[in-house]
């Protein structure tokens, strides 16, 4: 009350509507004017709009004789632009830039709330804006002097030809006949910014005629800016009560009420979802949720509601797997649709998602490879699919994404049985669609007292892979014994007893085993080429009689042809490369005698490969084998030295910049290296990051 004190009203104002340029009237916003140009006085050369596009240009004078106007850049314009030449489509008939094109752009959206005043004897008179139009100087002349200069240009290189070239020459031509267009295609057409463009431009232009400030017909058209009535007949909406004019001032948005899904799917409180019928309430929760239990669905309907009639519903929108419930293929993909990453139609994508939902049911884990090889879908389709009811889990594959829900079965004995009839259905609708192999849909046995399908872990699936290997252990050991035989044979000391061989022990502190465990499979269970079972009790860790020299031989030669090709590797990489290079090799090799981590070390140093002592930062998470990098010191080649050089910077340096390793070349080295020879060089012992160098596997 004391601030409506403080400021008292002064003046009341009537307000009027005024309706004769309703939907005609525009605000023009004009550009800073240059020196050289009055929008009082200037001359319109020409006006044309797009109406649909409520897009204009306006085509001004340029004041030529203004002391603020360049003549000669004017005149070089417009020699740009239109040559030499004066005809009728020179844009500047004058050899002179005396005007400037200006293009509008629409400067907001929604002008509703937008009008134009006029205030006259105590009266405000407003007329609302159609539309408010930024106007922006057109440069397309620019365009059409770079036009003219590639057509001289183009001109000058092709002036000589001989008489030879004046025939055409022969071109071929490629036919191509278009597919009908689907709706699909279509509608992203239509969507897409070229046939936007096209359409733009097709819309003819309006000229229109401009009339100046003073200009008689410009007072008589100001004149409908005012109401052309004061009668209460014509200005009914101004007066109304004071909720209808808070109404008109605040109106609800209308955009909001239609935007307002008739079945929500995206964002939906709970209030507006029970509002609903049961049916549309679980359908709409599983087609977001896809994948619920039956008890979390409970929770969501809310107490009071009839778990017989949910179950009733959730049948018709869901299939039960492993205890919990799935939202149906055709709920998620209903007919003429078709898939956003290929454009196979619903059908199609309703038996792929069927088929992993099918092989759900039988097992928790899926392999994305195996669904994609069966139901040749696209990978995006498939890996949809697998995201809708799974979590993908490294190196194992696709786990169901619940825990099968032993509670739910227990419970409902008869929803279980007829949602099994249900999938012995969809399972033989699979095996004609697809033509399975039969292993693939004969379900897994199922225990007397257990209503779900056996499940089976990442570690029971390695574990019957091993006991499938143990079963072919056999032959390997009986060929291992005959190689045992023979070399005993050859052997002097052969007659011997076995009993009294005593072998030496090494300290196990001194060398462990080398550590395989990331290549077990690649081996078939065996250890660097021995089985897990006997390649620390039979040899433990040395070689049989003469076959030392052998495995000597052959593992140096892998030595030597691994670090001629690589230069620098850390233990834990030549480890990586030994376990391949054993994988490659034919059952019963010599290297599968057992080589331990120190042979491997002892055979590099031998073959005249150095430890490169890289001070690593301290904290570097770095393994002790990735921390051990050698080098082969000397190959031979013209390249040693400067090598040798890299390396000792390195000995030194754990990430070096490459100005500094050029400088250290060229003065240890005595001569000017160029930029192909550093690349040599680096390319051979280094990489790269971030523009610091490194050494090879650090």
């Amino acid at each position: 009350m004391a601030n409506e004190e403080d400021d008292p009203i002064i003046q009341e104002i009537d307000v009027f509507l005024a309706r004769s340029l309703l939907e005609k009237l525009y605000l023009f916003q004009y550009p800073i004017r240059p020196a050289s140009m009055t929008y009082d006085d200037v001359t319109h050369l020409s006006a044309k709009i797009k109406p649909k596009q409520q897009k204009v240009e306006l085509e001004m004078a340029i004041d030529t004789l203004n002391p603020n106007y360049c003549r000669s850049k004017g005149e070089q314009i417009a020699l740009n632009v239109d040559g030499t030449c004066t005809d009728e489509t020179s844009t500047y008939s004058s050899k002179l830039m005396d005007k400037q094109t200006f293009c509008s752009s629409q400067a907001a959206s929604n002008v509703s709330r937008y009008a134009a005043a006029v205030y006259k004897k105590g009266e405000l008179h407003l007329t609302p804006l159609h539309g408010i139009l930024q106007l922006r100087p057109s440069f397309t002349y620019l365009d059409k002097a770079d036009a003219k200069h590639r057509e001289r240009e183009a001109a000058n290189e092709g002036g000589d030809s001989s008489q030879d070239e004046a025939e055409d020459d022969v071109k071929q031509i490629t036919v191509r006949f278009s597919r009908p267009e689907t709706e699909q295609a279509r509608q992203r057409r239509v969507q897409s910014y070229e046939f936007l463009q096209k359409r733009q431009a097709e819309e003819h232009w309006v000229h229109l005629h401009y009339y100046g400030l003073k200009d008689s017909r410009s007072e008589h058209e100001r004149q409908y800016l005012f109401s052309q009535g004061h009668g209460l007949a014509e200005n009914t909406e101004l007066i109304k009560s004071p909720s209808e004019y808070l109404m008109m001032l605040m109106p609800p948005s209308v955009e909001e009420e239609n935007d307002k899904p008739m079945a929500p799917s995206n964002v939906l409180s709970m209030a507006q979802l029970r509002t609903l019928p049961l049916a549309d309430q679980i359908k709409i929760l599983m087609k977001n949720v896809k994948v619920m239990p039956f008890a979390n669905l409970m929770s969501l309907l809310g107490s009071g509601t009839d778990s017989t009639a949910v179950l009733r519903c959730i049948q018709q929108v869901a299939m039960l797997v492993q205890g919990n419930w799935v939202v149906k293929s055709d709920v998620l993909y209903p007919k003429d649709t078709s898939s956003p990453h290929s454009g196979v139609p619903a059908e199609v994508l309703c038996r792929g998602r069927d088929f992993v939902m099918w092989k759900f049911t039988q097992d928790r884990w899926v392999v994305r490879k195996e669904v994609a090889a069966v139901t040749k879908l696209c990978p995006e389709d498939v890996k949809d699919f697998l995201e809708h009811m799974s979590v993908a889990r490294i190196n194992k594959g696709w786990e169901f994404m619940l825990p099968y829900d032993e509670d739910f079965v227990k419970k409902h004995p008869d929803i279980v049985q007829r949602q099994h009839m249900l999938w012995m259905g969809i399972q033989a609708k699979l095996e004609k669609v697809y033509n399975f192999v039969k292993e693939h849909l004969t379900p897994k046995k199922q225990e007397a007292q257990s209503a779900h399908a056996l499940l089976v872990s990442g570690e029971q699936r390695v574990n019957m892979a091993k006991a499938k290997v143990k079963q072919n252990y056999g032959q390997l050991e009986k060929e291992f014994q005959k190689q045992k035989a023979e070399m005993k044979s050859n052997d002097t000391s052969a007659k011997m007893d076995v009993s009294n061989i005593h072998i030496k022990e090494e300290p196990v502190s001194d060398e462990e085993p080398m550590d395989t465990s990331g290549y077990e499979g690649m081996n078939n269970g065996i250890v660097n080429g021995l089985h897990a079972e006997d390649s620390t009790d039979s040899l433990n860790g040395h070689l049989p009689g003469g076959c030392i020299d052998r495995v000597a031989q052959e593992l140096k030669a892998f030595v030597s042809s691994t670090f001629r090709k690589q230069f620098v590797l850390t233990l834990s990489e030549l480890k990586r490369l030994f376990n391949l290079h054993l994988a490659s090799l034919p059952p019963g090799h010599t290297l599968f005698s057992g080589i331990s981590d120190k042979m491997l070390q002892d055979m590099v140093l031998d073959t005249g490969c150095k430890q490169i002592l890289v001070p690593f930062p301290p904290q570097t998470a770095a393994s002790p084998d990735e921390l051990k990098v050698y080098a082969l010191w000397e190959a031979g080649d013209t390249y040693d030295q400067h090598r040798q050089v890299l390396l000792e910077i390195f000995s030194k340096n754990y990430r070096v910049r490459r100005n500094v390793i050029q400088n250290q070349l060229s003065q240890e080295c005595g001569e000017d290296l160029n930029k192909q020879e550093v690349d040599r060089v680096l390319k051979d012992c280094c990489v790269s990051y971030g523009g610091m160098w490194y050494l090879k596997g650090t």
